[in-house]
């Protein structure tokens, strides 16, 4: 009886034993590193490394389809693949070109499918201190993975060359055969079941990490193209506002771009909340110009909150610049044929004194009498603190002792110096 019950335990002991073995089925994670990359693509990365690696995971695969990106930003996606404890695979689906051969030859295994290509790695911008810390950063990831440097910093350099595989003055560009047979990559594959065969997890689960939509959407808007474009179209629907009377399709237009502009750059990581805020005071510094005349002051300062505000809120000062420099010279463009067409601005207005000091106008050079001064007249125009009014049925270039000064305003000559005349209120 204490026989049959050991043997009763044991059984049981083993039936639960194999079946807590059967369910430890292993399970291998797909990761895409797709288009351009850049800090969303980074942080995407990282946030799925993270919850990754707190599974049980047997291998995870990159799955890489880029032309490249920002190679500050390839720099720290190839530090977190390195420093994985998990067993990693990068797959050349398609195409690893600047910035993604970094990626690419970071894991420990490398596999592109039939037609894919890898290569063609210069930086931008291609000066003697970015070309030689890119070139660094190839070599040390190529013979830490056992590549070879040569051929891996050929194709980020034109100037090297590789005995039967490139020409001086030619970048390096392999195709999957060309860099199986040099030994960058492993293995050629037509999916992930090849791959997993392969390498050894036929029986494993597959288990594809998607981008989530606030990940692609932050990735297209951070691009700088599209970028260039939101903010033209931005600029343009707030001059068109400007231009026309009441609030219309112009601003709906240009709120719309402005909030798909930082709304994307704040998802994708490249900026805080600081650049939005900056841009809002530099709005709300506008709409005081354009509602309280003064010195111009509020407009001046609105003008430049709004392209700092714009600018941080970019990955980079140099696409920054891109961006908003090709927005200004549209945008200006279509303003100058909007004004032609007789459209007119009073923030444009109140910014700059448009007035010509002709004699059509009323405008005549004279030597100033000492007499003027006490005596009264009426603001014709604003004083900003320049203007003109009449005193003694002449008009008078003058100076405001006071600051701004409304059209209107009785005021009085207050004081002459050579060819100025000042003026305050009465």
């Amino acid at each position: 009886m204490r026989r049959l019950r050991f043997l009763t335990i044991l059984f049981l002991f083993l039936f639960l034993l194999s079946s807590l073995s059967f369910g430890q089925e292993e399970r291998v994670y797909v990761i895409p590193i797709q288009g351009e990359i850049n800090r969303a693509t980074k942080n995407f990365l990282k946030n799925s490394l993270q919850e990754v690696e707190g599974e049980e995971v047997s291998a995870i695969i990159f799955e890489i389809d880029t032309y490249g990106g920002l190679i500050a930003e390839a720099n720290d996606i190839k530090e977190l693949i390195m420093s994985s404890n998990i067993p990693t695979i990068s797959f050349v689906n398609k195409k690893a070109g600047s910035a993604g051969v970094l990626i690419t030859i970071a894991s420990e295994k490398v596999v592109m499918a039939p037609n894919a290509m890898i290569g063609s790695a210069e930086p931008n911008p291609n000066t003697e201190k970015v070309l030689s810390m890119w070139r660094s950063w190839l070599r040390d990831t190529a013979n830490y993975r056992g590549r070879n440097f040569m051929i891996i910093e050929g194709m980020a350099d034109k100037d090297i060359v590789v005995e039967g595989v490139s020409e001086a003055g030619k970048l390096i560009n392999l195709t999957s055969q060309e860099a199986l047979d040099l030994g960058i990559a492993d293995y050629i594959a037509k999916d992930y079941r090849e791959i997993l065969e392969h390498f050894g997890y036929k029986d494993a689960e597959l288990i594809k990490v998607d981008e989530s939509l606030q990940i692609k959407l932050a990735k297209y808007i951070s691009n700088p193209y599209l970028s260039s474009l939101l903010l033209t179209i931005a600029f343009v629907g707030f001059v068109v506002e400007l231009l026309a009377p009441g609030f219309g399709l112009g601003g709906t237009i240009s709120i719309m771009a402005f909030g798909l502009y930082f709304g994307g750059n704040i998802l994708a990581g490249n900026s805080n909340w600081t650049s939005l805020a900056l841009f809002i005071l530099g709005i709300i510094l506008l709409i005081i110009e354009m509602i309280i005349p003064g010195f111009g002051l509020p407009g001046i300062s609105g003008i430049l909150f709004v392209i700092i505000g714009v600018v941080l809120a970019m990955d980079s000062v140099l696409n920054a610049i891109f961006s908003i420099s090709i927005a200004i010279i549209i945008t200006a463009l279509i303003a100058i044929i909007l004004v032609k067409r007789g459209f007119e601005s009073k923030l444009f207005k109140s910014i700059i004194l448009t007035n010509d000091t002709t004699k059509e106008r009323g405008y005549v050079s004279f030597e100033v009498s000492e007499d003027l001064v006490a005596k009264r007249g009426i603001a014709v125009s604003e004083l900003r603190p320049s203007g003109f009014v009449e005193v003694d049925g002449k008009r008078l270039d003058v100076l405001s002792d006071e600051g701004y000064i409304p059209k209107g305003t009785e005021v009085e000559i207050s004081r002459i110096e050579g060819s100025k005349i000042y003026v305050r209120r009465v």
